[in-house]
């Protein structure tokens, strides 16, 4: 058992242009955005971008880095649609293949399985079989003879996650209400980057939180991060909540000047900049 722990630029070192790239999180609820920002400060570009589509997504199409986004939503959660999302789309500066959320969390399932597709209800008798011309179908064996949506493993490169508390090992817990399927994530992927808001020895895991809250296991994840804040502006239950005030600013800035005031410096000075409340 070996120590994992790096730094956000050290694992964003290991990325690399043209991935399939997972991104855990969900909306604007514990998004790895400190993982997201390190991997702005690159030039890594032409990625394909699986996510829950929240400030993440809209970052990186913002700054030209998709080629194809793999999403069932990209929203800010108290802003309906993502603005940089939806500007990127208008000028169609990525393909979008969109599906339905079940469909989404199955194909991470059968890529965590190791397996090419998976059956699912979901999305028949939608608009997502016209909208995907390259979705199949698949008729039960059984005597039901019932017909699914064949949903494609969505299988990663590489994936970016954030929890409240990790082990060197690359242990990881959640201690929100929800796992938004990071550990899916993680297992779908040839390597997982996971940051967390803090770095605990592996008895502290459970000293005061059940073990269910273990969400992810250190043989499905490569580095870990230990990033204080590092979901910001997004929230992180119960360390934090969405900066709905920063978020603001984010969906009502153009993306050159945010990028220049926020990201154009490292990550220290970008939480110097949050602490002055220079967001609001």
């Amino acid at each position: 058992m070996s120590d994992k722990t790096m730094t956000a630029d050290e694992a964003v070192a290991r990325l690399h242009s043209g991935m399939t790239l997972g991104i855990g999180g969900w909306g604007s609820r514990r998004k790895p955005m400190a993982l997201v920002r390190a991997l702005l400060r690159t030039d890594i570009t032409d990625l394909t971008v699986v996510s829950y589509g929240g400030p993440d997504v809209g970052m990186l199409a913002a700054a030209g880095r998709i080629r194809t986004l793999v999403a069932p939503f990209a929203t800010l959660d108290s802003i309906p649609l993502e603005p940089n999302f939806r500007a990127a789309r208008e000028r169609g500066a990525f393909e979008l293949t969109e599906v339905d959320e079940a469909m989404f969390m199955w194909g991470l399932h059968a890529a965590a399985n190791r397996l090419p597709f998976l059956p699912v209800r979901a999305g028949i008798g939608s608009d997502v079989m016209r909208v995907n011309p390259g979705l199949r179908t698949v008729t039960s064996p059984y005597d039901d003879g019932e017909t699914f949506v064949a949903m494609p493993a969505l299988r990663l490169d590489a994936a970016l996650v954030h929890v409240n508390r990790a082990d060197r090992l690359g242990n990881g817990q959640y201690l929100g209400p929800d796992p938004y399927f990071d550990d899916l994530f993680c297992e779908a992927a040839d390597a997982a980057y996971v940051s967390c808001e803090r770095v605990v020895d592996t008895a502290e895991l459970t000293k005061d939180a059940a073990p269910q809250s273990l969400l992810l296991k250190r043989h499905t994840v490569t580095g870990v991060v230990e990033a204080p804040n590092g979901a910001h502006f997004t929230s992180c239950a119960p360390d934090y909540g969405r900066d709905e005030a920063f978020q603001k600013t984010y969906a009502t800035t153009p993306w050159p000047e945010f990028a220049a005031r926020f990201l154009g410096g490292d990550e220290q000075a970008y939480q110097s900049v949050v602490r002055e409340g220079e967001g609001s």
